[in-house]
């Protein structure tokens, strides 16, 4: 019987771990971007700074591995994370995926941290390229509107100070998270 006990023990520990993994949010911050953009650069580099800090973070190419299915993994992240950093480039609203990523983020009333990377807000705009349905391009262009009425952050690649971004960019998702917690 004394054999037993220590067992019963060890698996409720070994359960009580398990249970508050589950639980945990897969993500504090998620990083919405268009990767043939910025993954090499502003996103890639914020992604680096938030994880060295203990903020876990959600950047596709980091948290993905083959045989993941995209829509679920990436659904998951966001409807998980607390705090979501939306990455403005040139080539942003070609991608379904981004807009639907930031769709996503909008409808789950998440806080969103515009970086507009070398593009003006209103230079933004969402294309019918007759691959989406009319309900999705509402949804996306209702997303875009609120990311563009958001106060955010400003870079000009070729003119802005690299290290003064992403200072600016994690000290923002800190304050953001900080802000979200303490509501709760």
């Amino acid at each position: 019987m004394d054999k037993i006990l220590p067992l019963v023990k060890l698996n409720q520990e070994a359960m009580q771990r398990y249970i508050h993994k589950l639980i945990q949010p897969t993500c504090q911050v998620f990083i919405n971007h268009r990767g043939i953009d910025t993954k090499k650069n502003i996103a890639g580099l914020l992604f680096k700074d938030l994880t060295s800090m203990g903020i876990k973070s959600f950047l596709d190419s980091k948290n993905m591995k083959p045989g993941d299915n995209l829509y679920r993994h990436i659904d998951n992240g966001i409807i998980g994370c607390k705090v979501g950093v939306a990455v403005f480039s040139p080539r942003y609203c070609d991608s379904k995926f981004c807009l639907h990523e930031l769709a996503l983020l909008m409808e789950t009333k998440k806080r969103v941290i515009p970086i507009f990377f070398d593009v003006k807000p209103s230079q933004l705009m969402v294309k019918d390229d007759g691959t989406c349905s009319q309900k999705e391009l509402r949804r996306f262009r209702f997303a875009l509107a609120e990311a563009k009425n958001t106060v955010g952050l400003t870079f000009d690649p070729f003119n802005g100070d690299w290290s003064e971004l992403l200072n600016d960019a994690t000290n923002a998702v800190i304050m953001n998270l900080l802000e979200v917690e303490g509501k709760k």
